[in-house]
């Protein structure tokens, strides 16, 4: 036989515990509850409703403090401003007038389309503000993250810490006919999935991609435009084009064909050929053939002269030049 307890523990919010059996103490307002425990809290004001299901349930409906333990499940309802979650753990501490609570042992959380795990986490149901600690992964979308630390605000901003990896995947497509992975890597990286997937690595880090590797000590990017921007000892490798090029920075465009551009005591090389300049934009072609364009660097109040690159020839004919002088002079090349 089930037991019930309605309680109005404000003027403007309710709650009530079901359970197969319940302890109630009127003085305190300390409920102990077992067995398909069910409390349903509603805020009216607010428009806010939650529901918790465990094996057992300590709750204070004086004070809204509860400590639920065993197969704890809370859902918070959809409304106008927010969008639904639902937690999942071992044991969950639970203030529920203010809607925060703290987790640990098989931390499962959704919120809207995102869900995440851990072996801890907090969680404000009213802000929408979640913390995740250990063995967390984080996956909204197509982009799975997997780190040490995750925090949330709510407002579709991501901040993940410690060994951070994450992964989009990408079906296929007219351009990526057996689809296409993107990975990202750092000690701290600054997620914001609403905004073109975009991330930021301050601290260092790598990005890769179907066309390579791409590392600096700054990082920047938008995964869904496939546009990197790379500041302070920038590099990147593309095995499918065997290229390798540098510099102070570098700005990747994948939705443009493959285009580079560095600044910088810039450098590119593909197989024995290799171009220096301050300033490079590379075209990564279909046909793996790397185009190189050297451009000046632009001076403030003067034109910006035309540079035409070098042709492969030409610059394989300057090199025998050099190493000539070279040895008439009584040097030696390596």
């Amino acid at each position: 036989m089930t037991a019930n307890v309605t309680f109005a523990a404000e003027s403007d919010a309710t709650s009530e515990l079901q359970a197969d059996e319940i302890e109630y103490d009127m003085d305190t307002g300390q409920a102990t509850a077992k067995g398909n425990v069910n409390i349903q809290h509603q805020e009216e004001a607010e428009k806010d409703a939650s529901h918790l299901e465990a094996d057992e349930v300590e709750y204070n409906m004086e004070t809204g403090q509860a400590k639920a333990t065993g197969n704890v499940y809370i859902q918070h309802k959809e409304t106008p401003e927010k969008v639904p979650s639902e937690l999942n753990a071992d044991v969950v501490q639970y203030d529920v007038n203010q809607g925060v609570m703290t987790a640990a042992g098989n931390v499962l959380l959704r919120q809207g389309t995102a869900r995440a795990t851990g072996r801890r986490a907090m969680y404000n149901s009213k802000t929408r503000e979640a913390y995740l600690l250990d063995d967390v992964i984080a996956i909204r979308d197509n982009v799975r993250i997997t780190c040490d630390r995750l925090l949330s605000d709510g407002a579709g901003h991501m901040q993940a810490d410690g060994n951070v990896h994450g992964i989009q995947t990408i079906e296929p497509s007219e351009k990526y006919p057996n689809g296409d992975t993107r990975t990202f890597l750092g000690d701290h990286v600054d997620y914001f999935p609403d905004d073109r997937k975009h991330i930021v690595i301050p601290n260092g880090g790598l990005v890769t991609s179907g066309d390579g590797n791409f590392t600096a000590d700054n990082m920047e990017g938008w995964m869904d435009e496939e546009y990197y921007i790379g500041t302070g000892n920038a590099h990147a490798i593309s095995p499918p084009r065997e290229m390798e090029a540098g510099g102070d920075k570098i700005e990747y465009f994948g939705k443009e064909g493959g285009k580079a551009i560095l600044t910088g005591n810039a450098w590119a090389i593909q197989e024995n050929n290799t171009m220096r300049g301050n300033r490079l934009t590379i075209y990564l072609a279909d046909d793996r053939n790397l185009k190189v364009k050297p451009l000046p660097s632009p001076k403030d109040n003067q034109p910006t002269q035309k540079i035409t690159a070098p042709s492969v020839e030409e610059f394989e004919v300057f090199e025998r030049e050099k190493i000539s002088n070279q040895k008439n002079s009584g040097g030696t090349t390596k």
